[in-house]
C-alpha cells in the first residue's frame, strides 16, 4: 500500500471511529478507546512536540496509526461496516463547517492560558 493510499484510508478511518463511538451498540471499551483516538487525532497538542527533530513526527507516524488500528480491532465488524460506508461519503462536499467541533480544542487552550497566567501572577 502506497503512502497516498494510507493517507486516504486515514481520512476514512478517523470519521468511521467517530461515528462508531457515537453508536449505542458499540461496546464501552471500544468507545473509550475511540474517544482517546479521535481526541488525539484532532488535538493540536502532541505527545512529542513536532519541533523536536525526527522524534516530533514519530507520534504522528507510529502512535496515531497504532491507536486507529487498535480501536478498529475493538469495534464489532457489523458496526464498523455500517459506519465505514457512511464515512466514505462524509466529506464529498468538502469538510464539515460546524464551528462547534473546535470547542474542545479552544477550551484546552483557554485552560492552558489560564494556568500559565496563574503561575505568572503568584
Amino acid at each position: 500500500m502506497t503512502l497516498k493510499e494510507r493517507a486516504k484510508k486515514l481520512k476514512v478511518d478517523i470519521p468511521t471511529i467517530f461515528l462508531a463511538m457515537r453508536d449505542q451498540d458499540t461496546p464501552l471499551p471500544a468507545k473509550i478507546l475511540a474517544m482517546i483516538t479521535v481526541g488525539y487525532a484532532l488535538s493540536p497538542i502532541d505527545l512529542i512536540p513536532d519541533f523536536i527533530p525526527v522524534l516530533g513526527y514519530l507520534d504522528d507516524v507510529i502512535l496515531l496509526p497504532f491507536l486507529i488500528l487498535l480501536t478498529l480491532k475493538c469495534i464489532p465488524e457489523d458496526i464498523y461496516a455500517k459506519h465505514h460506508q457512511a464515512a466514505e461519503h462524509l466529506w464529498e462536499d468538502g469538510k464539515p463547517k460546524k464551528w462547534y467541533y473546535a470547542l474542545p480544542i479552544v477550551c484546552i487552550w483557554l485552560l492552558v492560558f489560564v494556568l500559565i497566567l496563574k503561575m505568572i501572577w503568584k
